[in-house]
């Protein structure tokens, strides 16, 4: 794919024909992408709808291999699998390290955008390289800590109840999910193009770096806090942040790590565990900026 965003000189960014050449490249550019997106989306609805009831027979039952099984299911790029791990903790089904685990390896859209890049493969496996050793490490070492300070889960599990935030229900098929998808993202893609394309036009690029905190060991930190937002909008901005320079990988990791999609929010809609629920964000927060941090000082 070719790059999303074009150098335009200072004089033609000010006048209507320069904007015009802006969004116009911004569109063709985004269109090229259109076509992989359904087929990646069509493939992973129907892989998800092959095998969610078996990860979710395999949730139930791990046990001891409870963030294993969180970090493998994660990495799988779809919506599914952060829902549903956040209804199984909720109803005391899974640990906390295994729900921590299935969050931070969920990387969904980023993995898609990244397979649109000159360098796809091999970022692609940075990425899930990247953050299945951060899920197992801190899946793992609460997982531990829980088992110390001997926290049981009792199963509870008439509390369960299916997700339905994208259309992704077992009856919908997979083609109306996969559309769904596309579209979202696409749009989301496509306007964070234009916004990002015209902000290096007047703006520039290193001012914007600046603002982004480009050479500081913060970023991670502001990233991370992006990454917080409940909706592919956030992975597809940090992505493309990313592919175009801006964020560093030890940032977008951090990004990425905290960007559970609507599990967050699965977790904050029992009023009654708030407090719980804020001591989960932190820890979210924790173990997404430290291993991106680090990896922002060595890459």
């Amino acid at each position: 794919m070719t790059p999303l965003f074009h150098a335009h000189t200072e004089a033609s960014v000010f006048s209507l024909n320069g904007i015009f050449d802006i969004l116009l490249h911004s569109v063709l550019d985004t269109l090229k992408a259109l076509p992989f997106l359904f087929i990646a989306f069509l493939i992973i609805e129907f892989l998800e709808h092959k095998a969610q009831d078996k990860v979710k027979h395999l949730f139930t039952r791990s046990g001891t291999a409870g963030p294993l099984i969180g970090t493998i299911a994660g990495c799988i790029p779809q919506c599914g699998f952060s829902v549903m791990s956040a209804n199984l903790y909720s109803s005391g089904i899974i640990s906390l390290g295994t729900l921590v685990a299935v969050f931070l390896a969920t990387s969904d859209e980023a993995i898609i955008l990244l397979a649109t890049s000159s360098n796809g493969a091999f970022e692609i496996l940075r990425l899930i390289v990247a953050k299945v050793i951060i899920a197992l490490v801190f899946g793992y070492g609460i997982y531990l800590i829980e088992r110390k300070l001997h926290k049981a889960h009792h199963h509870h599990s008439h509390d369960l109840c299916e997700h339905d935030h994208c259309g992704c229900d077992e009856n919908s098929g997979v083609l109306r999910p996969a559309l769904i998808h596309t579209v979202k993202v696409f749009g989301f893609l496509l306007l964070f193009t234009m916004v990002i394309d015209l902000a290096v036009s007047f703006i520039g690029t290193e001012r914007l770096s600046h603002l982004l905190l480009s050479e500081s060991a913060f970023q991670p930190l502001l990233s991370a806090l992006i990454g917080f937002i409940p909706n592919c909008a956030s992975s597809v901005l940090l992505t493309q942040l990313y592919i175009e320079g801006t964020l560093s990988f030890g940032a977008l990791i951090a990004g990425l790590c905290t960007n559970a999609g609507a599990g967050m929010l699965i977790l904050f809609r029992d009023k009654s565990k708030l407090k719980e629920n804020l001591k989960i964000l932190g820890i979210m927060y924790l173990c997404s900026v430290i291993p991106g941090i680090i990896l922002h000082l060595c890459f």
